[in-house]
C-alpha cells in the first residue's frame, strides 16, 4: 500500500468500506448469512422492511467486495443461493459484538431518547450550532 489509510478522508478505499459495512443492510444481510448460505427468498422473509432493490443492491456490493459468494444451481426453477466467504465470515465477530451492545445498551439508548425528545416537547430552545462543541481528535492509522 503505497499510501496511509485515512478514513477520515472522504476519498480514501477505508472510508469507503466502512461506509459499506456500516451500512444497516449490509449488516442484516450478513448476520443472516453467518449461520450458512441462504436463498435470496429467505434473505428477503427474514430482513423484515428491505426492498427488493435495496437487497439486490445489497448483495451486489458485499459479493463485489469479496464479502458474499452468489452460486446459481442450473434447476428449475433456477436457485441462487449467497454464502459468506472467509473474507466475510471473518467480521461476524466483530458484527456479533456491535450487536451484543446495542442490545445490551437499547434500555440506555431509549432512556436518552425520552429525555431528549422531553425537552425538545417542553419548549426547550433548538440547538442552532451544529459544529461539535469541542475539538475532535483525529487518529490515523498506519501501517507497517
Amino acid at each position: 500500500m503505497d499510501f496511509l489509510p485515512d478514513p477520515y478522508s472522504r476519498q480514501c478505499p477505508s472510508r469507503q468500506l466502512l461506509d459499506r459495512i456500516g451500512d444497516k443492510w449490509t449488516v442484516l444481510v450478513l448476520g443472516v448469512l453467518a449461520p450458512g448460505p441462504r436463498r435470496y427468498g429467505d434473505l428477503a422473509r427474514a430482513i423484515e422492511g428491505v426492498s427488493q432493490k435495496m437487497l439486490t443492491q445489497t448483495l451486489r456490493h458485499l459479493e463485489r467486495d469479496g464479502l458474499v459468494t452468489r452460486t446459481v444451481h442450473a434447476s428449475v426453477p433456477v436457485r441462487v443461493d449467497y454464502e459468506l466467504t472467509d473474507l466475510g465470515r471473518s467480521l461476524t465477530g466483530p458484527l456479533a459484538v456491535l450487536t451484543a451492545w446495542a442490545t445490551d445498551h437499547l434500555p440506555a439508548i431509549e432512556e436518552a431518547r425520552a429525555a431528549y425528545d422531553a425537552t425538545r416537547d417542553a419548549g426547550a430552545p433548538a440547538r442552532t450550532d451544529t459544529r461539535a462543541s469541542a475539538p475532535v481528535a483525529t487518529y490515523q492509522a498506519t501501517t507497517g
